[in-house]
């Protein structure tokens, strides 16, 4: 081949993949869009002439309480003030259960003599129905951010816990024999080879865990609380509103996609490292 020509094919061919990967996500955010267009004119259509709208409400009728939430405010004051306070409540029972689900999963994972023992425990304490513990909670700390704060902790808890237990097992040997040899001690091991290579788990879990976090804070506020989105919602489905409800479930589904978007660019920048996978360009 002429070597200007190969030269022009080489410099060429990276523009081409990016054009191609620009088209292929125009392509998948067009189709998506008209999916969601198509669902919610149908959704309207059926309201309209074939099923009650009192019942199962419709698009329309959604989109004017957002209006009113937003503009206006809620029954319960500003709109503003109830999702910060789900989101103190839902990011502190992240916070919290993700570090102890991370702490306790790494040291159980790298303890075979603790894992043996507290193994029969931890599985006890997962098979407990944990929304149910929100009712328990409510008496405990009553009707204030403690009570939701715990149903979310708990719900974050086992989440992050199982990936970084497996995390920690799923350590190459070698390496660990190799920095051993070399010198490396328990806490220099941990920090340098058990915890970067549990990462990928641990970050994996915790995409998931975020929405955990947000059910437990909504179903605390549900069972009992004087202010949240939660408590919107109870008191939408009090007063027969379907379209409140609806309202409730769109503020909370935009909040888990925002948290979720910062936790992709987080794991993004920690994992730089990390060789593109080959499914990389499929993503859920």
């Amino acid at each position: 081949m002429n070597p200007v020509a190969k030269s022009t094919a080489d410099s060429a061919s990276p523009v081409d993949a990016r054009t191609a990967h620009r088209r292929r996500k125009a392509k998948v955010w067009s189709i998506r869009l008209l999916l969601v267009v198509a669902w919610l004119v149908s959704w309207e259509l059926t309201a309209t002439y074939l099923i009650d709208p009192f019942f199962y409400s419709k698009p329309s009728a959604v989109a004017a309480k957002l209006a009113d939430w937003f503009t206006v405010g809620t029954s319960q004051g500003s709109i503003w003030e109830q999702i910060v306070v789900t989101l103190q409540e839902a990011v502190a029972g992240f916070v919290l259960g993700a570090l102890a689900g991370v702490v306790l999963g790494i040291l159980l994972g790298r303890s075979r003599l603790l894992a043996d023992i507290c193994a029969p425990f931890i599985k006890a304490a997962n098979a407990v129905p944990r929304i149910v513990l929100a009712s328990l909670f409510v008496v405990w700390f009553g009707l204030g951010m403690s009570s939701k704060i715990a149903t979310a902790f708990v719900l974050v808890f086992f989440a992050v816990f199982f990936n970084a237990f497996q995390g920690a097992r799923e350590v190459d040997r070698n390496l660990i024999n190799n920095a051993r040899i070399l010198g490396a001690g328990r806490v220099q091991v941990l920090g340098t080879i058990v915890v970067p290579s549990a990462t990928s788990w641990i970050l994996a879990s915790l995409h998931s865990a975020f929405g955990f976090a947000l059910i437990g804070a909504v179903v605390g506020e549900f069972t009992g609380a004087d202010r949240g989105l939660g408590l919107l919602i109870n008191h939408a489905q009090g007063t027969f509103d379907t379209a409140g409800i609806y309202a409730g479930m769109i503020v909370i589904t935009v909040i888990a996609l925002l948290a979720e978007w910062l936790l992709t660019l987080a794991e993004n920048r920690l994992l730089k490292w990390r060789p593109p996978a080959a499914s990389a360009e499929v993503q859920i």
